[in-house]
């Protein structure tokens, strides 16, 4: 245990210390193109759906209410 908790205390400080003095590895890929990859993945997905929703001529159905009626009973056959 003694062990495990001198590792964490190591490794939180070593943490502590990449905060105060800033890290010296450069930007990976997420830093250099997590915004662009971001925003063109939602142009992209917009761009799609606006595609579907305006141009297939799918009929969607959202709603049922006041659209279905009920069938009226056959009388059962004796």
């Amino acid at each position: 245990m003694y062990r495990f908790a001198k590792a964490a205390v190591n490794i939180s400080g070593h943490a502590a210390r990449q905060v105060r003095h800033g890290s010296s590895a450069t930007g990976t890929f997420h830093t250099k193109y997590g915004n662009g990859v971001m925003v063109g993945g939602v142009v992209f997905c917009t761009a799609v759906w606006a595609y579907v929703l305006t141009q297939t001529g799918i009929t969607w159905n959202l709603s049922p209410v006041g659209k279905v009626t009920p069938k009226a009973w056959r009388e059962a056959e004796e």
